[in-house]
């Protein structure tokens, strides 16, 4: 079974890697938001492709909920005592791997063969893509001004209020290669519980990738990013009360208008109706076998 998963955020790595458990190897194709990128000491930063390469490698920190296990952080200390800035927070054995990317864009390579790289150096069979090599910068409006993704994000611990998030270069964008093939032919779409404004948003932004998946013949399932009406982590929660209205499924449901076939949500969101059908499940992925027991779900719903 052909599956292709958007994905952004640590929610959506963490389904990503329960996909990658129960599905055989080869059979799961990501497709990663690149609008959270970001240059930090010169370095080529990608969050969410490097969370989904961390994940599925078991090189992730399960207790921070990102970066690498085991990190250490006497680059960050030193570059700090040179004068360099220390807003985010790159370890040790996140370094390299941006040194890595770094010296490869440089030389011209797409990040899309970058990616595939080095999702081979840890000898991965599931397929990584960025949903573009084009650079896409998500935006953040706010009435305090408009920052970018992390700026807002971590430098200013997302306590903006947002007032719209915008995509910078997402006109002009192309799908990188493999991204629309994989949609084409795959026999389920899965959107991760990933923030819809921030995380796929900038997916769904480039150009034919939305265009893609409404022209599927398969079925197209969600998962919410919400329990109880609340984000596990980070800003959805007020973002979705301030900028659609509520907390409910449907205001989940609404974002993907047109494309979701049925939308999986918490036993503490239940009842609701949201004008498409709705699962019902156990959605907190505190471990690795509750990501994969929401996998197994999401994928019979997709049957």
């Amino acid at each position: 079974m052909k599956v292709v998963c958007l994905s952004g955020g640590v929610g959506g790595a963490k389904l990503v890697r329960g996909l990658h458990d129960v599905l055989p190897p080869g059979d799961l194709t990501v497709v990663g938001n690149v609008g959270d990128d970001v240059e930090v000491l010169g370095l080529h930063v990608s969050p969410d492709l490097d969370s989904v390469l961390y994940a599925l490698a078991g090189l992730n920190d399960e207790e921070r909920g990102w970066g690498r296990a085991d990190e250490t952080w006497r680059v960050l200390g030193a570059a700090r005592a040179w004068g360099g800035e220390d807003w985010f927070q790159l370890g040790d054995l996140d370094v390299a791997l941006h040194l890595v990317r770094s010296q490869a864009l440089r030389r011209g390579d797409p990040l899309s063969a970058i990616t595939r790289r080095l999702a081979a150096a840890v000898e991965l069979a599931t397929t990584v893509l960025p949903a573009t090599d084009d650079v896409l910068r998500t935006r953040i409006v706010t009435s305090e001004g408009t920052f970018g993704f992390q700026e807002w994000f971590v430098g200013r611990r997302h306590e903006d209020d947002v007032d719209a998030v915008v995509y910078d270069g997402a006109e002009t964008a192309a799908p990188a290669p493999g991204v629309v093939e994989a949609l084409r032919d795959a026999d389920a779409i899965v959107l991760a519980p990933s923030n819809p404004y921030v995380s796929l948003g900038p997916i769904f932004a480039v150009p034919g990738i939305r265009e893609a998946i409404g022209r599927r013949g398969v079925r197209c399932i969600a998962v919410s990013p919400l329990i109880g009406g609340r984000a596990v982590k980070g800003p959805l929660d007020r973002m979705l009360t301030r900028m659609a209205g509520g907390t409910t499924p449907a205001h989940v449901a609404s974002f993907y208008d047109g494309l979701l076939d049925a939308l999986v949500i918490d036993a503490a969101d239940a009842p609701a109706e949201a004008g498409v059908p709705l699962v019902v499940s156990a959605t907190l992925m505190d471990d690795r076998a509750a990501s994969r027991r929401l996998a197994t779900v999401v994928l019979e719903a997709a049957t």
